[in-house]
This record gives C-alpha cells, structure tokens and sequence, in this order.
C-alpha cells in the first residue's frame, strides 16, 4: 500500500518537475540550479518519510510527527495535485494541437516552436504553481486556527417547550480529540469561555479521544472544571471506541472503552449509553437523550440504539437528542423519531478546511454530509452539527474554526 503511494508520489513530482522546468528556463543557471535541488531535496525527503513510516515506531507515535510534519505531507501532495490539474489542461491543449498539426499541417504549424516542438503554456504552469503553493500557504497558516475558539449563538424557537424552560441557556461542544493537543494553556483558556457563559446545560456529543483513554490524562484537570446548574451530559463518537488501533488483543480494546467511561465520570459528566435522563424544573419536564456512536455513511459503526434510548419519553413534550454522527438525522431520527425536536452532533469537523462567512459557507465535507456545519431545519424539528472544539489529523483549521456553541431555547 505504501509502496503504491510512494509511486504515485514520485510521478506526480515528475509531472509538477515539469512545470517548474518551464517557468524557470530564463533564469540563471545558478538560480535554476538551485531550485531544482531544493525541489527534488524537499521531494526525496518526503518520499522517504513516507515509506519509512510503517516501519519507524518512532515516527507512528511521536505526536510532532503526527500532528504536523505528516500534515505538511499531505499539503505537498494535495498542493502538487491541484497544480497537476491545471498542468493536465495544458497537456490537453498542446495534445489537440498536435493532432491538428496532423489533420491539418498549415494551421497546426502556426502553434510549433522551433524543433516541431509544442512548448508547454507559460501562463499556465505559473498559474497551477501559483494555485498549489497558495492552498499549501493557507494550510501552513491554518495551523495558527486550531485553538481560535469562536462562539456561535443561536436562538431556537419551540411552540412545545415548557414555559419554565424558555430561555434556557446550554453549551453545546463536540470533538475535543484530547490525543491531538499540545498546549494545554490554549485548551484551558477555551474552557474558560465556556464557563463564561454561565450555562445551565452542558452537552458534549463525542469523541474525547482519538483512540486511547490514556490521552485524557493530561487534560483531566482541565475539562474537569466544566460544571453546570443542570449537569454535564456526554456521548461516545466513533474515535472512543478504539477502532483505529490494532490492538494486542481483544480484551486490551474492551477495558479502553471501560477505561474511557471512567474518565467520563471522573471529570463529572454523565455519559449517556443509550439511554435517557427527565430534566425538571419545577413540574415541567424535557427529555435528554443520549445514544452511542450511530453513522449512516461508509463504514462508520452503529452503536446506537434508540430503541433503548427512546422508551419513556413519549409522554415529554420536549426532547433533545445527543447523537454524534448528524447523518443518523436523516437516516432514523426523521424517519422513525418525528417527535424528537433538537438533535445535537459533531464528527465533521468542517473537515476543519472551507470557506464560510453569513451569507455562503463551503467545506469538502458537504460531499459526503448533507448537514455538516450549523444549524438545520426540517418542519418541526431541528439539527445543529458543531464544527468541534478540538482536531485530528491536520492541525489547524482553514476557514472553520473550532466551535462553542451557545443555544438559547426560547
């Protein structure tokens, strides 16, 4: 597998080589010259990481590794991809000319070089160089956004909501990914937003870790501190399970998940396994749900069961839903649960890449997930999909930033 990347990699630097080729043939050879090795150092470097990685323990666990020499990586290969596009036109534009050049010999003349040569487009070899390395600087710069926590603020209106409950203030945060932080004091400062905003409920909708319970150990004294009139309620995302690592054995994987749990209840929050919990105030009463992970798209688990959660509530006017995949919204709770009003998720992240402002917002994630970012509305009921407060994979956010939502139930 590896191998096969390596190579894909290694004619993808040959293609973009080209390019670069062209829009370097008029400076000095000394300048030439060093562009070209630089080129070909940071490419071989690259490819020999990346083949070494399966094979270096060192390079699989060391977080800086991780977090941000394999994101750079990856922004190479997606810079030189994106480029390769507007190179692949080009290639396409002189291959017709070519073939013109044999229909129709006078006419495809008029495009030869000396030599009966097609030369490559000067404007567009800068242009796809241009493109890739501005979408390489931006993610370079994205690693700067991974701890800007903004809040959102958001005003939901329900006919059904008990009186007592109008204009009950809840925090809603998804996707803490403790496994990927490195500086605590930026994760306490957003703890410390969270706190205030004096919230009578806080509601975190999964993925504490990126695979191992251990990765809470630094941050316990942290999210610990969150703390709310009405309580904490939590759920599992897919990363809490442990499904990422091979692990040793069978048994090793169970108690993560056990230990996973107890971390839960050691930073004082209420997990819900698949089950419910009555608030009250006074004689009025909103149901809270809770299921584990349940996803609808590619292989994502299905742990969730609302046929345990659901029972018992069908007398409350009132029910909120603590799902961590927003494609189980469409999927079952539609479908099956008309009656449930708000719906709370997290996972996509906002791929933590997109383009977003209050008139237009864009992420790739949107071709997977129908809802992937904000607030949605079908009839009666509502969905509202945290970008997360935390980060996996790239670190940094391009555009989407790491979220605290603020919902006000009015």
């Amino acid at each position: 597998m590896w191998w096969i990347i390596a190579l894909v990699m290694l004619l993808l630097d040959f293609y973009v080589y080209q390019a670069l080729k062209t829009v370097t043939q008029n400076s000095s050879d000394k300048a030439r010259m060093l562009i070209h090795i630089s080129y070909w150092v940071v490419s071989g470097v690259t490819l020999l990481l990346m083949m070494s990685f399966p094979y270096i323990q060192a390079l699989q666990t060391s977080k800086i590794f991780r977090n941000y020499i394999f994101a750079i990586f990856l922004g190479l290969f997606f810079a030189k991809l994106i480029a390769a596009i507007f190179f692949l036109t080009d290639d396409l534009r002189r291959g017709s000319v070519f073939m013109l050049g044999k229909v129709l010999p006078t006419t495809g003349a008029q495009f030869m070089s000396e030599g009966n040569t097609i030369p490559r487009s000067m404007f567009l070899s800068w242009l796809g160089l241009g493109v890739g390395s501005t979408l390489f600087g931006t993610l370079l710069y994205g690693f700067s956004n991974k701890y800007n926590y903004q809040v959102k603020r958001v005003k939901l209106a329900y006919q059904n909501l008990p009186a007592a409950f109008k204009g009950m203030k809840l925090i809603h945060i998804s996707d803490i990914h403790s496994g990927s932080f490195q500086n605590k004091a930026a994760v306490n400062h957003g703890v410390d937003m969270i706190l205030k905003e004096n919230a009578d409920l806080i509601l975190f909708t999964g993925d504490l870790v990126n695979d191992r319970a251990t990765e809470m150990q630094e941050y316990m004294d942290v999210f610990n501190r969150l703390k709310a009139p009405m309580g904490v309620f939590s759920t599992l995302g897919n990363h809490d399970y442990g499904d990422y690592v091979a692990w040793p054995t069978k048994e090793e994987k169970i108690q993560n998940l056990e230990d996973l749990k107890k971390v839960h209840k050691d930073l004082g929050w209420r997990l819900l396994m698949n089950e419910h919990v009555v608030l009250k105030k006074g004689e009025s009463e909103i149901a809270l749900l809770g299921i584990e992970n349940w996803g609808a798209k590619g292989r994502f688990p299905k742990y969730g069961k609302m046929v345990e959660a659901y029972p018992g509530t069908e007398k409350i006017p009132f029910k909120i839903l603590m799902s961590h995949d927003p494609s189980h919204w469409d999927a079952e709770v539609k479908t099956k649960y008309a009656d449930i009003d708000l719906m709370l998720a997290g996972h996509t992240h906002g791929m933590q890449f997109g383009l977003e402002n209050p008139y237009f917002k864009w992420s790739p994630v949107q071709w997977m997930y129908r809802q992937w970012a904000g607030l949605y509305e079908d009839g009666n009921q509502k969905l509202y999909v945290n970008r997360g407060y935390g980060f996996i994979g790239y670190p940094g956010r391009v555009g989407i930033m790491p979220e605290i939502t603020v919902i006000e139930l009015i």
